[in-house]
């Protein structure tokens, strides 16, 4: 039988102690003075701030003033006011946790206040350590909360953070999500094509976590064989096979609090699939050719560029195990839907390579209008892999379509090529008009081949997709005559 409370009437007008700094304050509204006192001192044994009112008038207006971070709230006021105070509280403060409590031990009553926003009930009479319980829930979701809404502006305002850029509102889905889970321990599952950045949302997660002074541990299953998997994930004893010439502990086993990162998981064979599930399922493990278990301590956060729900109904991957990995699931958005963000990766990658030795660069107006457009199969990966092909190549601080890869290049001409004659391109400032006239962009593409490709006009003429003759007779046009020495 739970134990009711009460407390000596001298306890009516309690006035909770001086307050520190960081404590949650708690407002308890109870017709009740001996429920007011109690929940009071319980409240303050807890480490938080109390304040108590009979009313709901009474606590709107120290509601009107004052900060508060959880609000205790009896629901047998006349006429539903207790119900109604709530639905105020939560309009008004909607990251304000509410408790309820209620007399009537019905579920409907308990059911309305949870559908209206409560976060948690009590029902009278209830225990000492029910309140206290349900008061240390509250603060822990409150920490949780706060913990996440200010990762989440982290990850959003501080352009490079784990080298996470972007701003675009597929972004602002994801950092919404990997700011909570990276509060937990829950093992998550990380989507996305290849080269959009699954490891460094994993770091991040790690990083920003409880455990982020343990061990950060990344396995790439899809590079290695099997027995090696096996090895790195289980470890092993001396003697197991050929060139065990001593024994080795498995990443899960000396993580020991920290992270695994299970890259490409969808390339881990069936039988390696059943022993890591075992071995979440009864967090232990056992080495390769040992007699004994090792216990683990160990969150697994896994990535893959492949349908996995798919595999399962293919009969390709354990469905247990997909459904034991995929308790979270965060799907990183690829780069073509989230072309907001290529100026400001741009940028980012361009800074890195200056502070790493190299001189400042800046994009052409052309080459970025043809990042923006390029589809971006490789990613970000693929972008940052471009830049710096670019900068090895580019002879000045200006980066050019031209110093580009061959793909983004063949692009950039075919862009000239289709693009309408009404279209604004590009500002001529040496002329000062608004467009640029498109034979102008044709002698642009033609003069930018040409040099590409050291003055060879048959594979000019090809990549263009215009006549050998016909490339001859421009040249004529634009003065160049045998055009080799004017390239």
């Amino acid at each position: 039988m739970p134990v009711t409370i009460l407390l000596p009437r001298a306890m009516t007008n309690y006035v909770h102690p001086t307050e520190r700094p960081g404590r949650l304050h708690v407002l308890i509204v109870d017709e009740d003075p001996a429920v007011r006192s109690a929940c009071c001192e319980i409240a303050a044994s807890r480490g938080f701030a109390p304040h108590a009112v009979d009313n709901g008038e009474a606590a709107r207006n120290l509601l009107r003033g004052n900060s508060v971070d959880i609000l205790l709230l009896d629901l047998k006021s006349p006429a539903g006011a207790g119900l109604g105070l709530l639905e105020e509280v939560k309009m008004l403060h909607p990251d304000m946790a509410v408790i309820v409590m209620t007399a009537f031990a019905t579920v409907s009553s308990a059911v309305e206040a949870m559908r209206t926003g409560a976060s948690d009930y009590l029902t009278k009479p209830f225990a000492l350590d029910e309140l206290a319980a349900v008061l240390e829930r509250a603060a822990d979701r409150k920490n949780v909360d706060l913990a996440s809404r200010q990762l989440r502006d982290k990850l959003r305002t501080e352009q490079g953070l784990g080298n996470i850029i972007g701003r675009s509102s597929e972004m602002e889905k994801l950092y919404r999500i990997l700011s909570k889970v990276a509060q937990t321990s829950h093992a998550v599952l990380i989507l996305g094509e290849s080269g959009t950045g699954k490891e460094l949302v994993a770091r991040s997660i790690h990083a920003h976590g409880p455990n982020s002074a343990k061990a950060f541990l990344p396995v790439d299953c899809g590079s290695l064989v099997p027995t090696l998997v096996e090895s790195e994930l289980f470890g092993y004893v001396k003697g197991a096979f050929t060139g065990a010439n001593r024994s080795k502990d498995g990443l899960l086993a000396s993580a020991e609090g920290g992270t695994v990162f299970l890259d490409e998981i969808g390339e881990l064979p069936l039988d390696l699939q059943a022993k890591l599930l075992r071995a979440l399922q009864e967090k232990e493990i056992r080495p390769v050719g040992a007699t004994h278990r090792v216990p683990i301590n160990v969150r697994i956060l896994a990535a893959t560029n492949r349908d996995l729900a798919t595999m399962v109904e293919q009969g390709r991957f354990r469905k247990d195990l997909y459904y034991r990995l995929n308790v979270v699931s965060l799907r990183i958005p690829p780069l073509r839907d989230r072309r907001e963000d290529i100026p400001l990766l741009a940028a980012h990658f361009l800074e890195r390579m200056k502070k790493n030795g190299g001189q400042p660069r800046m994009l052409s107006d052309a080459a970025l209008r043809t990042m923006m457009e390029y589809p971006w199969p490789g990613n970000v990966r693929e972008l940052e892999n471009s830049l710096e092909r670019a900068c090895a190549l580019s002879s000045g601080s200006i980066l050019h379509s031209g110093d580009f890869p061959t793909q983004l290049q063949d692009f950039h001409i075919h862009s000239y090529r289709t693009v309408p004659a009404a279209v604004e391109i590009e500002p001529r400032r040496e002329v000062g008009s608004a467009v640029t006239p498109l034979a102008e962009l044709e002698r642009q593409a033609i003069l930018d081949t040409l040099r590409r490709l050291n003055g060879d006009k048959l594979t000019a003429a090809r990549l263009l997709g215009i006549g050998k003759t016909t490339l001859y007779r421009k040249l004529k046009e634009y003065g160049l005559g045998e055009p080799a020495a004017g390239l």
